[in-house]
């Protein structure tokens, strides 16, 4: 059973990078399955047939947006994006709640996070807003 951070749960996905309209960082692609879990009033969203990117920037507040210019901004979700807040409190592992502050004092909390991925309890390519996995968001230990 393959896990959730592998990439054999991708979508068949055309072009993997793309230039944020707003702040030119190269971001990659997210399925359209992870922004409807992530967006305010999903029922309502209207996305196009584009591939869609995640702009992990902390300074832009564009978190999704597609090849023919459609944005989705901070305003526009309704998950609080861990790595574009400044907040303590903001999650880097949206699975298992475990928020900035806990994972620079407690290295458990990583390990913890580590060993659920290999047994393939995540559902990172859901739960979090760039559907990829969060071990690249922790700090790392000495």
């Amino acid at each position: 059973m393959p896990d959730c951070c592998s990439s054999e749960n991708e979508e068949n996905i055309s072009v993997t990078k793309h230039e944020c309209p707003t702040c030119r960082q190269k971001s990659l692609a997210v399925s359209k399955r992870t922004i409807l879990h992530h967006v305010r009033q999903s029922w309502f969203q209207k996305l196009s047939g584009q591939q869609y990117f995640y702009c992990r920037s902390s300074e832009c507040d564009i978190v999704y947006f597609s090849m023919d210019s459609q944005v989705i901004t901070k305003s526009d979700v309704r998950t609080e994006i861990g790595i574009k807040e400044e907040s303590k409190s903001a999650l880097i592992c949206y699975c298992f709640g475990v928020n900035k502050a806990e994972a620079m004092v407690n290295k458990d909390a990583k390990d913890f996070v580590v060993k659920m991925t290999k047994e393939s309890m995540c559902s990172c390519d859901t739960a979090n807003p760039s559907g990829r996995c969060c071990l690249r968001d922790f700090p790392k230990f000495k």
